[in-house]
């Protein structure tokens, strides 16, 4: 087992075979540091992302919280 998706397992979780468009569906499932090889363009996922993030433990450590509105007295 490698430590990145294998370009069969790109497809399989994907649904597609080019990369921009692996790339595309991967953003959007929250594979949030899926990218693109700068040597040859094809899409890189490390193993230990994919699984943190099927198991629901790769939340990213820097998403903005969202405060409730306070109303301000003068």
């Amino acid at each position: 087992m490698s430590a990145i998706l294998s370009k069969d397992e790109l497809h399989e979780v994907t649904g597609y075979k080019r990369a921009s468009e692996q790339l595309a569906e991967l953003l959007r499932q929250g594979f949030y540091r899926a990218r693109r090889s700068p040597v040859d363009g094809s899409v890189i996922v490390e193993r230990t992302h994919y699984d943190a993030i099927c198991s629901g433990a790769g939340k990213p450590a820097n998403e903005p919280t969202v405060r409730a509105p306070k109303v301000r007295t003068r």
